[in-house]
Protein backbone atom coordinates (compact mmCIF):
# COMPACT_ATOMS: atom_id res chain seq x y z
CA UNK A 1 0.00 0.00 0.00
CA UNK A 2 1.23 3.49 -0.83
CA UNK A 3 1.94 5.78 2.03
CA UNK A 4 0.65 9.30 1.41
CA UNK A 5 3.02 12.13 2.13
CA UNK A 6 1.80 15.09 4.03
CA UNK A 7 1.73 18.10 1.68
CA UNK A 8 2.19 21.51 3.21
CA UNK A 9 -0.80 23.64 2.21
CA UNK A 10 -1.33 27.36 2.33
CA UNK A 11 -3.66 28.97 4.78
CA UNK A 12 -6.96 30.55 3.88
CA UNK A 13 -5.54 34.03 4.40
CA UNK A 14 -2.68 33.44 1.95
CA UNK A 15 -5.10 32.18 -0.66
CA UNK A 16 -7.37 35.23 -0.26
CA UNK A 17 -4.44 37.65 -0.54
CA UNK A 18 -3.20 35.94 -3.70
CA UNK A 19 -6.69 36.03 -5.21
CA UNK A 20 -7.10 39.74 -4.46
CA UNK A 21 -3.71 40.51 -6.01
CA UNK A 22 -4.59 38.59 -9.18
CA UNK A 23 -7.94 40.39 -9.44
CA UNK A 24 -6.23 43.78 -9.04
CA UNK A 25 -3.68 42.98 -11.76
CA UNK A 26 -6.39 41.86 -14.19
CA UNK A 27 -8.51 44.92 -13.39
CA UNK A 28 -5.59 47.28 -14.09
CA UNK A 29 -4.81 45.47 -17.34
CA UNK A 30 -8.45 45.67 -18.39
CA UNK A 31 -8.67 49.41 -17.67
CA UNK A 32 -5.43 50.07 -19.54
CA UNK A 33 -6.56 48.19 -22.64
CA UNK A 34 -9.94 49.93 -22.54
CA UNK A 35 -8.23 53.33 -22.37
CA UNK A 36 -5.87 52.50 -25.25
CA UNK A 37 -8.69 51.29 -27.50
CA UNK A 38 -10.91 54.28 -26.66
CA UNK A 39 -8.16 56.79 -27.42
CA UNK A 40 -7.14 55.08 -30.65
CA UNK A 41 -10.70 55.18 -32.00
CA UNK A 42 -11.17 58.74 -30.83
CA UNK A 43 -8.06 59.98 -32.60
CA UNK A 44 -8.84 58.16 -35.84
CA UNK A 45 -8.98 60.72 -38.65
CA UNK A 46 -8.47 58.48 -41.67
CA UNK A 47 -12.06 58.58 -42.90
CA UNK A 48 -12.37 62.35 -42.70
CA UNK A 49 -9.04 62.77 -44.51
CA UNK A 50 -10.34 60.56 -47.33
CA UNK A 51 -13.56 62.60 -47.43
CA UNK A 52 -11.60 65.86 -47.63
CA UNK A 53 -9.53 64.42 -50.50
CA UNK A 54 -12.75 63.47 -52.30
CA UNK A 55 -14.12 66.99 -51.85
CA UNK A 56 -10.90 68.47 -53.20
CA UNK A 57 -11.14 66.17 -56.22
CA UNK A 58 -14.78 67.17 -56.73
CA UNK A 59 -13.82 70.84 -56.58
CA UNK A 60 -11.07 70.40 -59.16
CA UNK A 61 -13.53 68.69 -61.53
CA UNK A 62 -16.21 71.34 -60.86
CA UNK A 63 -18.66 68.95 -59.21
CA UNK A 64 -19.17 71.14 -56.13
CA UNK A 65 -19.52 74.89 -55.70
CA UNK A 66 -17.49 76.91 -53.21
CA UNK A 67 -18.32 77.93 -50.48
CA UNK A 68 -19.32 74.41 -49.44
CA UNK A 69 -20.66 73.29 -46.06
CA UNK A 70 -21.66 69.78 -44.99
CA UNK A 71 -21.44 67.26 -42.18
CA UNK A 72 -19.79 63.85 -42.30
CA UNK A 73 -20.00 61.31 -39.44
CA UNK A 74 -19.85 63.92 -36.66
CA UNK A 75 -17.53 66.28 -38.56
CA UNK A 76 -18.60 69.71 -39.84
CA UNK A 77 -16.83 70.28 -43.14
CA UNK A 78 -16.41 73.66 -44.82
CA UNK A 79 -14.61 74.75 -47.96
CA UNK A 80 -13.98 78.41 -48.66
CA UNK A 81 -11.96 80.20 -51.28
CA UNK A 82 -9.88 83.30 -50.64
CA UNK A 83 -9.58 85.44 -53.76
CA UNK A 84 -6.66 87.49 -52.42
CA UNK A 85 -4.12 84.69 -51.97
CA UNK A 86 -5.79 82.22 -54.41
CA UNK A 87 -6.01 79.50 -51.76
CA UNK A 88 -8.73 77.00 -51.01
CA UNK A 89 -9.33 76.52 -47.26
CA UNK A 90 -10.69 73.13 -46.26
CA UNK A 91 -11.65 72.71 -42.61
CA UNK A 92 -13.23 69.84 -40.69
CA UNK A 93 -14.22 70.17 -37.03
CA UNK A 94 -15.45 67.27 -34.93
CA UNK A 95 -18.57 68.18 -32.95
CA UNK A 96 -17.72 66.06 -29.87
CA UNK A 97 -13.94 66.33 -29.53
CA UNK A 98 -13.50 69.79 -31.11
CA UNK A 99 -10.57 68.40 -33.12
CA UNK A 100 -9.87 70.53 -36.18
CA UNK A 101 -8.27 69.45 -39.45
CA UNK A 102 -7.26 72.30 -41.74
CA UNK A 103 -5.78 72.30 -45.22
CA UNK A 104 -4.74 75.12 -47.51
CA UNK A 105 -4.61 74.18 -51.18
CA UNK A 106 -3.85 76.24 -54.25
CA UNK A 107 -7.18 77.03 -55.91
CA UNK A 108 -7.62 75.99 -59.54
CA UNK A 109 -9.67 78.10 -61.93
Amino acid sequence: MVVLKKIKASSLMETLVATVLIVIVFMLASLTLNNILYNSTRKETGKINVHINELHYNYIHKQIEVPYYSSFKGWKVSIEKNEEDKLLYLEAKHSETNKIIERKIKAFD
